[in-house]
């Protein structure tokens, strides 16, 4: 992976490799400050922290990695003012796996990068041979605590799975399913209900 060592957002779920890419390009008297919350989102104080960190004056490159599966919008208004103005030497490096966790105004001011990375194969919980309702609100209710992009990745090994068991009428209609249900996945909707409302339709699609 390449970066180059310039403000920017990196849409991303490897929060390590981005900083070591921009590590590897960045002038060699450069300083790193890492605000990343892989596992949580963004808070007010996170990006009062930040803010703070960035009005420290300094001689050499300072380079500021904010990274989250989400931010709110207050969060990312809070961050807009210290975006668009930047003090001297001062980089910013916004990284989440969701373009869509972002605000227009941030994604505006800033380059974006994505990182298409090879995804391995999921094994999941189900039989497409023999998907049944039971097994679809099992499988749902195991994934109640995962996380957006996690969620994401699932829905496509189901549809993956679902096509190439040829159990399944996989028309425009249901095609458009998996779309739709990606969407609203990346605006935080609730993982188990679509994930659930997915399988459900999907197992109205079974070929008698």
């Amino acid at each position: 992976m390449k970066l180059e060592p310039i403000s920017q957002i990196v849409i991303s779920d490897n929060y390590n490799a981005v900083v070591d890419a921009i590590r590897d390009s960045a002038p060699q008297d450069s300083r790193f400050e890492l605000f990343i919350k892989d596992d949580s989102n963004f808070l007010v104080s996170d990006a009062n922290d930040v803010i703070a960190k960035a009005h420290l004056s300094s001689k050499e490159k300072v380079f500021i990695f904010i990274g989250a599966q989400t931010f709110s919008d207050i969060v990312q208004n809070r961050l807009l003012k210290i975006i668009e103005e930047p003090p001297r030497n001062q980089e910013f490096i916004i990284i989440t796996p969701l373009k869509s966790a972002l605000l227009p105004t941030i994604k505006s001011r800033l380059t974006i990068t994505t990182i298409k990375e090879k995804k391995e194969r999921l094994e999941l919980d189900l039989d497409f041979n023999n998907l049944t309702l039971n097994s679809v609100y099992s499988f749902a209710q195991a994934q109640k605590r995962v996380k957006p992009k996690e969620a994401i990745d699932i829905l496509e090994q189901i549809a993956i799975d679902a096509i190439a068991s040829n159990r399944f009428n996989i028309d425009s209609s249901t095609l458009k399913l998996f779309k739709n249900s990606r969407e609203v996945l990346e605006f935080g909707s609730s993982a188990d209900f679509i994930l659930t409302a997915t399988l459900l339709k999907l197992l109205a699609k079974r070929v008698k």
